[in-house]
């Protein structure tokens, strides 16, 4: 059929079609193909394949078979020949925890239920179910190969040049417990709970309802928990009353219930909540974390000290320089990182005393000194002479000055200058050449220049791992468990590095 032909047939059936309309539907009701949920599907699943070749679960897999891993094995009791269900491996659970955290995920349950649907948690454990009481075991259970495992990983980003203890930064944060305001209880109302939990445990065990020996048992150990708890929490009270030195300071003593371990701190929007303090150590070259501390106090100036030997444990060598903000820079951190030989950056804040009972015009500033007979001489033209010095607290030497007790009975000023007490006495505080050193390099240009870049690298941290690693609140109780949960956070943000500065580079070199 030529061309021609061709355009004369269809045109003719085009005319047919428009004349007569579309053909007519059969009669019935439309039939499409449904959804069957009840049915059971077989179907061939390739693990390799579910997750991309440059996929973050594959690195974390990698890096796990890199370090020694022989301290989270050690404990396994089965071995081969022998009978016994064996664990899972520690390399699995290790990845499956720093996986988690790397996407927020900080439940074992939450765990257990992605390893049954999601790609990389399949990719990871084979696309096997695993128990999240295995996974929950498993996070608080090798404290000292946590801290290895932390150390090795720090031991490769510091072999890949990632790692400088030229400048270290160093903050800390406050972390909400998992534990409610309201659950802070005195010693008087400690007691109570005590006891009806102790009568709870001993009814529980002389229960003979119509339940079986699992429900019992489970509900037996929960009641032995909540004993366990108050018991705790009255032991705290105790220990927190021996640090008071008051009877009302010692009654007002109280621990929570469900977290004793925990204090309430200042939170960073104001408010006051049960929390911990978590110390993080970043090296200012490429923000890596070198260390990490928790601790129950609300102040960090105790804190820094603590800091540099964790840094030296983790590294075996001290950082030159350390940075911090103003919560930190004390006097006598001052002097404490002069003698371990670190050079202190920060921000030295005063409070001047000032005394109540005095009328302005006698006050301190108003004294006059003379060098050249070490003496003071107050507004009225009286003389005080020294009468000694003391190191009233670190960093500063304070020095005294008194005046003659008869001068100030027959002073007609006495009423403004010292109505409470006779004579009066001068405190001249002095600073310790050391910490006026430090006063002058803090106003040097570099001195600054260096403090501005602090919070960039110091603080960086400490909002990722409560942004992106979801540490915002703590899922564990107690300041051991809570190190271990911290110290899981941190490790994966250091893994997090590695994959973005070493093992992306180098698998994309790989395929070129």
């Amino acid at each position: 059929m030529n061309e021609s032909a061709q355009f004369s047939y269809f045109s003719c059936l085009d005319a047919v079609q428009s004349a007569t309309g579309p053909a007519p539907r059969p009669p019935g009701r439309p039939r499409f193909k449904p959804v069957d949920r009840s049915q059971q599907v077989w179907g061939v699943v390739d693990v390799e394949r579910l997750i991309e070749e440059d996929h973050p679960a594959r690195a974390i897999w990698a890096l796990t078979g890199q370090v020694d891993l022989q301290p989270f094995y050690a404990p396994i009791e089965a071995v081969e020949g022998s009978a016994g269900r064996p664990p899972w491996d520690p390399r699995l659970l290790t990845s499956l925890w720093m996986y988690a955290y790397s996407r927020g995920i900080s439940s074992a349950r939450e765990i257990a239920r992605r390893c049954v649907y999601e790609p990389a948690f399949q990719w990871l454990c084979g696309s096997s179910e695993i128990n999240h009481h295995s996974l929950s075991d498993f996070r608080t259970a090798h404290s000292q190969a946590l801290a290895q495992l932390f150390t090795q990983v720090l031991g490769v980003l510091s072999a890949q040049g990632l790692v400088s203890l030229e400048r270290v930064m160093h903050d800390g944060t406050k972390v909400k417990a998992l534990a409610g305001a309201d659950s802070f209880r005195r010693e008087g109302s400690l007691s109570e709970p005590l006891e009806a939990a102790g009568q709870q445990v001993q009814a529980l065990s002389q229960d003979t309802r119509d339940e079986t020996p699992r429900q019992v048992a489970a509900r037996a150990r929960a009641a032995q928990e909540r004993e366990q708890r108050v018991e705790k929490a009255l032991e705290e009270v105790h220990q927190l009353q021996q640090t008071k030195s008051g009877p009302k300071e010692k009654e007002a003593v109280r621990a929570s219930l469900t977290d004793p371990q925990a204090r309430v701190m200042k939170q960073p929007d104001g408010g006051y909540a049960p929390s911990y303090n978590v110390q993080i150590s970043t090296e200012a070259s490429h923000k890596v974390i070198v260390a990490v501390g928790v601790s129950q106090s609300g102040n960090d100036y105790p804190e820094l000290v603590p800091a540099v030997q964790r840094v030296e444990q983790n590294l075996k060598t001290k950082p030159a320089q350390r940075v911090v903000d103003g919560g930190f820079t004390s006097r006598a951190n001052i002097l404490a990182m002069d003698a371990q030989g670190v050079d202190l950056v920060g921000s030295l804040i005063d409070k001047e005393p000032t005394n109540a009972n005095t009328d302005p015009e006698f006050c301190a500033a108003a004294f006059t000194y003379d060098a050249a007979e070490d003496r003071y001489r107050c507004p009225a033209g009286k003389s005080l002479r020294a009468v000694g010095q003391s190191e009233a607290r670190a960093g500063v030497i304070q020095y005294q000055y008194r005046a003659p007790k008869a001068l100030c009975e027959a002073c007609p000023f006495q009423g403004r200058c010292c109505p409470k007490s006779l004579p009066r006495t001068l405190s001249v505080a002095e600073e310790v050449p050391l910490v006026r050193q430090f006063r002058e390099k803090m106003q040097t240009p570099q001195a600054r220049e260096i403090y501005r870049q602090r919070a960039p690298v110091a603080e960086f941290p400490n909002a990722w791992i409560k942004d992106k690693l979801g540490l915002r609140q703590l899922r564990l109780r107690g300041l051991l468990k809570v190190g271990l949960e911290t110290l899981w956070a941190c490790l994966t943000y250091n893994i997090q590095l590695w994959i973005r500065l070493c093992w992306r580079p180098s698998l994309a070199g790989a395929q070129n």
